[in-house]
């Protein structure tokens, strides 16, 4: 298996998380390409009104979910025998990597997984043309 030392280290400094208010964190995969970073945050169920995305004061990612289960009156005729549905509240705090471009971070919700795009800043290569004097 190819193992590459800088890897890891780039790895956990993107995951550098700081506020997490509930111990099961929803799965989150993160794609690398030439223009973005790209994150899936794994959200059965999840309505864009649920989720808040904000850059903190450190210029990190903030990921906020809160379940809004609202309490409904039982049927009188049924009731549970057993209840595992599960509503609970996330937030996390992402380091971003230097070159994300923080003004183009774009999100959305779809088919339960809110997908955050993070556009990397373009570089612009410094062309070094001139004449030269020779002594």
């Amino acid at each position: 298996m190819f193992k590459n030392s800088w890897f890891p280290t780039v790895f956990d400094d993107f995951f550098d998380t700081e506020i997490t208010t509930h111990r099961t964190a929803p799965a989150v995969n993160v794609k690398d390409n030439e223009n973005a970073y790209i994150m899936e945050v794994a959200a059965p169920g999840l309505k864009k009104d649920f989720c808040r995305i904000s850059i903190n004061d450190e210029g990190n990612l903030c990921i906020a979910i809160e379940n809004k289960f609202e309490h409904k009156e039982e049927d009188k005729k049924e009731h549970y025998l057993r209840r595992e549905f599960s509503y609970t509240n996330y937030q996390q705090a992402y380091a971003l990597p230097k070159d994300v471009d923080r003004n183009g971070i774009a999100a959305k919700v779809e088919d339960g997984v809110l997908t955050i795009t993070l556009p990397k800043v373009k570089k612009e290569e410094t062309k070094v043309s001139r004449s030269i004097d020779i002594a």
